[in-house]
């Protein structure tokens, strides 16, 4: 059996890796690098934005969820469903900005500082989301191979293989890599649920293994729970430099609402196939090994539920998914160093090629700095909403206010982003928790952070001018 799973994989690998060095032939540009030229049609935005936006925090930190509240883990990616609704409407418009990252967006809205600041942010979020999908590889590497591979090592193993990657060929590498992702985990998770819905007993058989507040709205979820999982979701995706550079990177401001339309019905379905598998797992396993570490139940009932050839798949899917996401966001920072610092200060006028040295040098330095995390991370469900937090509170209601706003300002921008960020880094702190009551202090940062973010953009913005109408022009409809 482990000869068919290094056989799945390094077809897997072959493909990635053929389609890496592909694309780094026709990277010539810093658009071609940093937004694949602007060219990218609906179909290939589709499965990118699908790829990109689900990965070990689904696979690992939403299967876990899954495992120990049943369907009410639903919850977590529901806040990205929402979310997309909104998109819909922002996707032509960001394509009609037509910049390189988010940070551009802040500063022809807002000014230089929120431009740098929103870098900070970004730096701290994504570069926390790739650890957490090194540290997912690593734990799924392990449980293929658990004799020859540690946790530690398979950690490794994935960093230097996206890392490489993602160096290669920047936007186009990663697109492209998607398209072959997506299409792949999309067939087998549509194939292997009922499969395993049926090995489970059915409902019948579900409901008699399982508690009943797995199948119940909130399960065992208190509200503000479940809105701790769902709201940050929600204001990730809404504002998410990932997705904009995916809007950037459009043919047209059509393909980028098209694309929406597709993402939607492809985010629905393949988070509610990803909990219904790990849901099912608990059935079939609901002791032994994975009980004591339940992030593991997709790779586990694919390898132990599922025929050889299929759980191979499903585990290979799992293991593309993974380098998919980590690629997605190791990529973007790297965007910010090189388009919102070298290029914005350091080097304003420097060459296509010395500006595509320094965008690959980018990418190993934050890969190296991801991988650090990862090692020393706590659980993948803590670091996805520490991460998830810092940018929901601190980028998202400023993002949202350029395109829906008139009236906020450049400071009442600022403010929001110091305000969110500083919040944020700091309610992990004991001596500041010990600032607040009991009921407040053991909640998660999400809603202390972004009201005080949310308070700030308002209140600055009322003492301080409103913007000219040239900052407003390019962000109308």
């Amino acid at each position: 059996m482990s000869q068919l799973y290094v056989a799945v994989l390094a077809v897997i690998v072959a493909v990635l890796l053929t389609v890496a060095i592909y694309q780094t032939t026709r990277v010539k540009t810093k658009a071609d690098y940093l937004v694949a030229g602007r060219s990218l049609p609906a179909f290939v935005l589709v499965l990118t934005l699908l790829t990109s936006w689900i990965g070990a925090g689904s696979l690992f930190a939403g299967a876990e969820n899954a495992y120990r509240n049943g369907f009410a883990a639903l919850w977590l990616p529901a806040g990205g469903w929402v979310g997309l609704l909104l998109i819909y409407f922002i996707a032509p418009r960001a394509r009609k900005f037509a910049q390189f990252t988010l940070p551009d967006l802040l500063e022809a809205r807002y000014n230089q500082t929120a431009r740098v600041l929103g870098t900070i942010a970004i730096l701290f979020a994504y570069v926390g989301i790739t650890s957490y999908q090194f540290k997912g590889g690593g734990n799924l590497l392990h449980l293929i191979f658990p004799d020859q591979v540690t946790p530690e090592l398979g950690t490794y193993i994935i960093a230097v293989f996206v890392i490489v990657t993602t160096a290669l060929a920047g936007m186009s590498s990663v697109a492209y890599m998607d398209v072959a992702i997506g299409s792949l985990v999309t067939v087998i998770c549509i194939i292997a649920t009922p499969m395993l819905f049926l090995k489970a007993g059915g409902w019948a058989g579900l409901h008699a293994v399982l508690p009943a507040t797995h199948f119940q709205v909130l399960g065992n979820l208190t509200f503000t729970r479940a809105m701790e999982f769902m709201v940050p979701t929600m204001l990730l995706m809404l504002g998410n430099q990932v997705m904009y550079q995916k809007f950037f990177s459009a043919k047209s401001e059509r393909d980028a609402r098209i694309s929406v339309v597709g993402w939607i019905l492809g985010t629905i379905l393949l988070e509610t196939l990803i909990v219904s598998i790990a849901v099912f797992g608990s059935a079939l396993y609901p002791t032994g090994e994975v009980s004591r570490q339940p992030y593991e139940i997709i790779p586990y009932t694919a390898r132990n539920g599922l025929p050889a050839l299929m759980g191979a798949l499903l585990l290979g899917a799992v293991f593309a998914k993974v380098i998919s996401t980590a690629s997605n966001y190791l990529f973007s920072p790297a965007t910010n160093l090189i388009n919102d610092v070298f290029v914005r200060y350091i080097a304003p006028g420097a060459s296509n090629k010395r500006v595509l040295i320094v965008s690959r040098l980018a990418v190993v330095l934050l890969g190296i700095w991801a991988l650090y995390q990862a090692i020393y991370a706590p659980s993948i469900l803590a670091k996805m909403l520490w991460a998830y937090t810092i940018y929901s509170a601190a980028l998202t209601p400023v993002v949202l206010a350029a395109f829906y706003s008139k009236r906020v300002t450049a400071w009442g921008a600022v403010a929001a982003i110091a305000a969110g960020t500083a919040v944020t880094l700091a309610w992990d702190v004991p001596s500041v928790k010990a600032l607040f009551p009991p009921i407040l202090a053991d909640r998660d940062a999400i809603f202390p952070s972004l009201f005080v973010a949310v308070a700030a953009l308002i209140i600055v913005s009322l003492f301080t001018p409103p913007p000219e109408p040239s900052q407003l022009a390019q962000f109308a409809d």
